[in-house]
């Protein structure tokens, strides 16, 4: 099997002078759940290349087995510094998709056409694609076959609103995507803040939080499991 992992390539916080980017964490874990189960991995960007990592999500209050063994990883950091732009992606080439979050998604990944068209090549295709914390923004502008919002009437969840006001951050973000989702007739699912929390309705897999981030790559691999 090979999964395709999809990072913002956003490094900037608003409209304020801070850094932004992926969330370290939410790549790490669902990465080493993926390759410790002997599945490929190719990591991809809307640039290419190196992506921005949040540099909040790199301090030691953040820190883990799973990114404390990245950061040893000479082989997943190649990999991460060599990222595939978007454009040259094909969903036809993948089992599945996962987004890792970070705030960045809420900027380019909610917007991207070409983010936008591969998941829905990916859904068109029968494939699951899977999400985690902000990376659901990517969702914003994604559609079905009958042209309703992929998200309409279907349990999903992602960094909620009283997680967004703890980080201080609700003024910041381009949009709440509790309420984003919500809007597009998403069924939000809201555990306790900061506690693991993945849903799953059919196709589409989301975790709530970075405490998600392992459980949601392990259900995404846990449907390929059962359709294969």
């Amino acid at each position: 099997m090979h999964i395709l992992m999809v990072l913002t390539s956003h490094d900037r916080l608003g409209a304020t002078s801070e850094k932004t980017g992926f969330w370290l964490e939410e790549f790490a874990a669902p990465y080493y759940v993926f390759h410790d189960a002997g599945i490929k991995v190719t990591v991809a960007s809307p640039k290419g290349g190196q992506p921005p990592l949040d540099p909040k999500s790199d301090s030691p209050d953040f820190q883990t087995a799973d990114t404390e063994r990245f950061k040893k990883d000479k082989a997943a950091n190649k990999l991460l510094a060599n990222t595939l732009p978007l454009a040259q992606v094909r969903a036809e080439d993948y089992d599945a998709v996962f987004y890792p979050g970070g705030h960045g998604p809420m900027w380019d990944l909610a917007h991207s056409s070409y983010s936008i068209s591969l998941i829905e090549s990916f859904l068109q295709q029968d494939k699951p694609i899977s999400f985690v914390c902000h990376a659901p923004a990517a969702l914003m502008n994604v559609h079905d076959k009958n042209g309703q919002p992929v998200v309409d009437n279907r349990a999903v969840t992602g960094f909620s609103n009283s997680e967004e006001e703890a980080v201080g951050l609700t003024t910041i973000v381009p949009f709440l995507l509790e309420d984003a989702l919500k809007a597009r007739g998403g069924r939000f699912v809201k555990a306790e803040d900061w506690t693991e929390n993945c849903c799953v309705d059919g196709l589409l897999i989301t975790g709530q939080n970075p405490q998600s981030s392992a459980a949601t790559a392990q259900a995404l691999l846990d449907r390929l499991k059962q359709a294969a």
